[in-house]
């Protein structure tokens, strides 16, 4: 039998580490080694009981998570789960964690909290485990590094209005998707994208990536124009499609169901776009676990668009690109540092 992941819980609620632990403890394939009231604490336990996982509070008496986590990651890395509030400021630091290194996060329940809190505890089994997979080695010795230079726009882009770019992530996704938008520059086509994501978390996401990007970045409304210059972020617990409306394209919001066990799912997305946009699209899959978005992005190759995916070493988890190029949707695996050049570059690729 496999070695079960073995998981060190970081909070400073005595009730909250044991329902934790004992949720966590329910999967014969993880181990709890221990528990810490705050981060110094954790420091001392994580050297003492070198666990594979983390699962951290975001709001922390003597140093908040994201504290924690700028400190820890450049000398120690390891995959670390954040569990988060559902408050303006428990979103904002979450959005801060998965920058300084997180690799995923669960929100506590704020309703109906013992239906919520299974719930709650069988999805931070998943990610405990998805996170055990995760490759985190590059924070290591990592200094805060500067803006990025922008990627320059290729001469033709500027009359390829009716393109779109769709990006699909999940784990990991939320760094990689800034790193890709960051450089994109101003005169970039429309681009959609589905980053697995609960509701309230993606209009922060998305508002946070509007102050790093040259390109306008928001959380998509139903009927919102896909048009050059703007980046549209699925919202948490809606189904987004792209569809044609006259000359133009439009994102539409459908249901909740979860489609591929996600809502918003880059399978829906795509689809949508290969139906739509055809080979005026080009795609992107990000790190993410699972297989959503393979399926779509194959269909976006068998109608036309030209699309990627990042490569083993540069993802958090290779799960989500793997599946697309093995697929057949992915036609190249690409480093993340490269995905944005790489996209601004198919779109101008003579046929």
């Amino acid at each position: 039998m496999a070695q079960a992941i073995r998981v060190l819980v970081v909070d400073d609620s005595a009730l909250v580490r044991n329902i934790l632990s004992q949720g966590l403890s329910l999967d014969p394939a993880i181990e709890v080694v221990g528990t810490a009231a705050d981060p110094y604490i954790a420091r001392d336990k994580i050297m003492q009981l070198q666990p594979d996982v983390l699962t951290l509070d975001v709001e922390m008496p003597r140093m908040d998570g994201v504290a924690f986590l700028r400190k820890l990651m450049p000398q120690y890395p390891i995959p670390i789960v954040m569990v988060s509030s559902l408050t303006q400021r428990g979103k904002q630091i979450t959005m801060e964690a998965l920058e300084a290194g997180a690799v995923d996060f669960v929100a506590k329940p704020t309703s109906n909290v013992a239906a919520g809190l299974n719930g709650m505890l069988m999805e931070l089994r998943t990610k405990v485990k998805a996170a055990a997979t995760a490759n985190v080695s590059h924070w290591k010795g990592k200094r805060p590094t500067a803006p990025p230079k922008t990627t320059a726009a290729p001469a033709a882009l500027a009359e390829s209005t009716d393109k779109i770019i769709a990006i699909g992530a999940s784990t990991g996704g939320t760094e990689a998707i800034r790193r890709v938008i960051e450089t994109f520059p101003p005169t970039t086509p429309g681009t959609v994208i589905v980053q697995h994501m609960p509701s309230g978390f993606t209009k922060m996401f998305s508002e946070r990536l509007n102050q790093l990007c040259q390109m306008q970045v928001k959380e998509a409304e139903h009927g919102d124009r896909v048009r050059s210059g703007l980046i549209l972020i699925a919202p948490g617990g809606q189904q987004l499609e792209v569809v044609r409306s006259g000359g133009f394209y439009q994102v539409r919001l459908g249901s909740d169901e979860k489609i591929s066990g996600h809502c918003p799912s880059v399978d829906v997305m795509m689809h949508s776009v290969a139906k739509h946009v055809g080979a005026n699209a080009v795609g992107a899959m990000l790190t993410g676990m699972g297989q959503d978005g393979a399926k779509g992005m194959l269909a976006m190759k068998q109608a036309g668009a030209r699309c990627i995916a990042q490569d083993e070493a540069s993802s958090v988890v290779f799960g989500m690109p793997k599946v697309a190029f093995e697929k057949g949707g992915a036609q190249k695996l690409v480093p993340l540092d490269k995905i944005s050049a790489a996209l601004l570059g198919l779109l101008t690729e003579k046929r």
